[in-house]
C-alpha cells in the first residue's frame, strides 16, 4: 500500500500560539489531516476534510458559529478532490471512505466521491440521528452526506489491537486497515490503524488535538484545551482514551506512529517524511 498525507482544511482561529503553539501573529494555523491509501481494492480515503460544496456555499452547509469560531479558509486547494486529482487520480477511483467521526470538518467531502462506500461506527450514526443541543446540531451537518448512497456501520469485535478494542475485517477493505474505537469526543469516535511495511500508523482523529498531549508530561495550549472541552460528549472517556494513547505512544513508539487531525506540526512531519521516502524509492 502507498499512503499519501493530505491537508484537507485550513482553520485559522484567533489566538495564534495560544491555539497552535507556534504562530507569532494574531491567528493560528490548524489543518485537517487526512490520508489517501492506494490499495488493490482501489483508493481509500481516511476522513475528507471540507468538500467542494462547503467551499462553494459555506453558509448553506456549515454552521455560522463554527465558520466564525474556527475562521475556516475556503479554498479549493485544501479539498481532498483537488489533491487527489493533482496526484493523477479521478474521484471515481476512491472506492472507500473511512471516517473517524462525522463532524463537519471531517465529513464535508463525502459527496465529492459518489462511488465510495462510507464506513463509520454504528454509535456515531446513531448520535447523528438523535442530535440534540447547541453543539450537536451545529457539529453534525446532514447536508454534507444526504446524497451518500452506500454506508457500512460497525461495532467493536474481534481480536484487540495493542489492548484497544478493534473492528477488523472492514467490508471490502484490506485487512491492514482497522477501526479503533476512541469514544469521548463524539459517541462513535474512532481511530484508524493501518499496518504498513514500517509498522503501524494510527490516525487518532480528534482523540487529542495537540502534539504535546502525547508526551510523558502532557500539556495542551489553552485554546485547544477549551475547544476539546466544548466539543466532548464524555469527558471521562475522552481523557481515559487520551491517556491510553499516550501510553501506547510511549511504550510502543517503535511499532506505532500516531497523529491527530488538526496539529499542523504533526502534519508537516508526516508529509515531509513521506516526501523523503518517495524521493529515496
Amino acid at each position: 500500500m502507498r499512503i499519501h498525507h493530505l491537508n484537507c482544511g485550513c482553520m485559522c482561529p484567533v489566538g495564534g500560539a495560544l491555539f497552535d503553539g507556534f504562530s507569532r501573529g494574531l491567528t493560528s494555523h490548524l489543518v485537517c489531516h487526512c490520508l489517501l491509501i492506494e490499495t488493490n481494492q482501489g483508493l481509500v480515503l481516511i476522513d475528507t476534510g471540507f468538500g467542494l460544496r462547503d467551499i462553494q456555499a459555506p453558509s448553506h452547509r456549515l454552521s455560522p458559529f463554527f465558520i466564525a469560531l474556527n475562521n475556516i479558509q475556503f479554498d479549493r486547494k485544501y479539498s481532498a478532490i483537488d489533491q487527489i486529482e493533482k496526484l493523477g487520480f479521478s474521484p471515481q477511483d476512491v472506492r472507500h471512505i473511512v471516517l473517524t467521526h462525522l463532524d463537519f470538518d471531517h465529513a464535508g467531502g463525502l459527496e465529492d466521491f459518489p462511488n465510495a462506500t462510507v464506513h463509520v461506527m454504528q454509535s456515531e450514526i446513531d448520535a447523528v440521528r438523535n442530535r440534540e443541543g447547541f453543539i450537536a446540531r451545529r457539529r453534525y451537518r446532514p447536508e454534507q452526506w444526504d446524497e451518500v448512497k452506500s454506508w457500512k456501520f460497525y461495532t467493536a469485535n474481534g481480536e484487540p489491537w495493542f489492548g484497544f478494542e478493534a473492528v477488523r475485517e472492514l467490508e471490502g477493505l484490506p485487512p491492514e486497515i482497522l477501526f479503533i474505537p476512541l469514544v469521548g469526543h463524539t459517541p462513535g469516535h474512532a481511530g484508524i490503524a493501518i499496518e504498513t511495511s514500517d509498522g503501524w500508523l494510527l490516525h487518532a482523529g480528534d482523540a487529542y488535538f495537540y502534539r504535546d498531549e502525547m508526551k510523558p508530561n502532557p500539556k495542551c495550549t489553552p485554546g485547544l484545551k477549551a475547544y476539546q472541552w466544548m466539543m466532548e460528549v464524555d469527558r471521562n472517556a475522552r481523557l481515559l482514551n487520551q491517556d491510553r494513547l499516550r501510553k501506547l505512544s510511549l511504550n510502543h513508539g517503535d511499532e506505532v506512529r500516531l497523529f491527530c487531525s488538526h496539529d499542523a506540526s504533526e502534519y508537516k512531519t508526516f508529509a515531509e517524511q513521506r516526501s523523503l521516502n518517495l524521493s529515496a524509492s
